[in-house]
């Protein structure tokens, strides 16, 4: 989902959007030379293995899990498993312009 998120970032970088990444890479240097070698451009959080802080909290189960919350910090979609380019970034869009009408009132 790499190459995906880093076209979401750029493609929404002047818009209300955010990307936040969540890895479970039990050893922190693979965590960093995977961000380097991956050009990770986002926030990114090392849990130190699927039994980290968030992965527990959020009841993540499978990898990938995306959550998709919108603008007022409500979870709108989570999916499990990789949804696809195209699920993903129809999902993203509406959300983003529904987070640019309520900022235009």
């Amino acid at each position: 989902m790499i190459p995906h998120s880093r076209t979401l970032v750029e493609r929404l970088q002047s818009e209300p959007f955010a990307l936040i990444g969540v890895n479970t890479d039990s050893d922190k240097e693979t965590y960093r030379k995977g961000v380097e070698e991956h050009q990770v451009a986002w926030r990114s959080s090392w849990q130190g293995g699927t039994g980290g802080p968030l992965t527990k909290e959020w009841s993540v189960q499978s990898y990938p899990t995306v959550f998709l919350i919108d603008h007022k910090g409500v979870i709108r979609e989570r999916w499990q498993g990789d949804p696809g380019g195209e699920a993903l970034d129809a999902a993203v869009d509406k959300y983003v312009a529904l987070a640019k009408r309520d900022l235009e009132k």
